[in-house]
């Protein structure tokens, strides 16, 4: 495919939700310092930094919007030097994504309003990036000329249990419009989605322009837009902070899903096939780092001898050599060593999430 061209403008702005605690990797991930954080593809680059660069073809560095909590402020500004610090929003308290969401909103109303807002989640792996900045270019110009809420659907590859479906109208249309959302499926019914056609998994992004994003808070979620409309006469001025903290603990707690997705009628899927993984479990980790003739998956200095089908996470620095084993999970953090069989019981599940609270 031909490379696509920058196509920044000084109206398109990113948000990146950088605020989960990323449980499902413990104890590479923790509380202190979530997936989103670590190079957890041993490439070199967290899947933060990861994120902000594969939008950089579409989006100036200066519109770049974190939204985050306190306690990762200085790993962002660590991480994302450039990204000007005053778009490094912290929430003072977790609210899920709606709130997160109006909060950057108003903020960039406060700044450009007339912005076209990309939303994205900061821990996923996006392998073709060509035809990434091509599908996202199709959606922007999309939403400059309607008012419209444009997701990215996932075209899917499996029978997928752990993602959320999209269900579109049969259209040949490049932009189709959404029929429903749908919840995480058991694997018959994701089955009937795979054959019907016309499903696509959630990838959690989503484009609208400003007025748009307003409009929809206004109508669908009133009780959210007067929280931030009584704030936004705050951004800027000293008391911004303290007025934020008050307005946010008044604020239901409620995914953008819940209060705008499922209840708009102008929802529109744009279908892509770029390589995307949402990296949720340490099975969608393997199947995108090395592995070995014997399918031992692994990042970092591992060596595997008469061992299959294994998974090993060794921080730098560290070595292992796993011998004689299957299926096992092997995740040295530095700090704490984790080995544990793949396809362990419930029981023994429940056990290391035991211990991960207690650590």
């Amino acid at each position: 495919m031909k490379p696509i061209e920058n196509i920044q403008q000084e109206n398109k702005h990113l948000v990146i939700m950088a605020g989960g605690i990323g449980s499902r990797f413990w104890p590479l991930s923790t509380p202190e310092k979530p997936k989103q954080f670590i190079d957890i593809l041993g490439c070199g680059k967290t899947l933060l930094q990861q994120t902000a660069e594969r939008f950089s073809r579409l989006v100036p560095t200066k519109n770049i919007w974190v939204v985050t909590s306190e306690k990762y402020r200085n790993i962002i500004y660590e991480q994302l030097p450039d990204v000007p610090r005053e778009n490094i929003l912290l929430e003072p308290c977790m609210r899920n994504t709606a709130p997160c969401i109006a909060y950057v909103g108003w903020k960039i109303k406060s700044v450009s309003p007339d912005a076209e807002i990309i939303v994205t989640p900061s821990d996923h792996l996006v392998k073709d990036t060509d035809t990434f900045v091509e599908t996202l270019s199709t959606a922007l110009a999309f939403i400059e000329k309607n008012n419209a809420i444009v997701t990215v659907g996932i075209s899917p590859t499996s029978p997928h249990t752990e993602y959320g479906y999209i269900a579109a109208d049969n259209s040949d249309t490049t932009v189709k419009r959404v029929l429903s959302f749908k919840e995480k499926p058991n694997l018959e019914k994701a089955k009937e989605y795979l054959a019907a056609g016309n499903y696509y998994w959630n990838s959690g992004m989503f484009l609208w322009n400003l007025p748009t994003l307003i409009e929809s808070f206004q109508k669908h979620a009133p009780e959210i837009a007067e929280i931030f409309d009584t704030l936004s006469v705050h951004f800027g001025k000293p008391c911004e902070k303290e007025e934020t903290a008050k307005g946010y603990e008044s604020a239901p707690k409620i995914s953008v899903d819940y209060a705008i997705m499922e209840k708009a009628d102008n929802i529109f899927v744009i279908p892509a096939d770029f390589g995307w993984s949402d990296l949720g479990s340490w099975g969608s980790l393997r199947e995108n780092i090395p592995h070995d003739e014997n399918d031992n998956s692994y990042v970092g200095d591992a060596t595997f001898i008469n061992s299959h089908n294994c998974i090993a996470y060794i921080c730098k620095g560290h070595s292992a050599i796993i011998e004689n084993e299957d299926n096992a999970t092997v995740i040295d953090n530095g700090e704490i060593l984790l080995i544990y069989d793949s396809e362990g019981n419930l029981k023994e599940k429940r056990e290391i999430e035991e211990q991960q609270k207690k650590s």
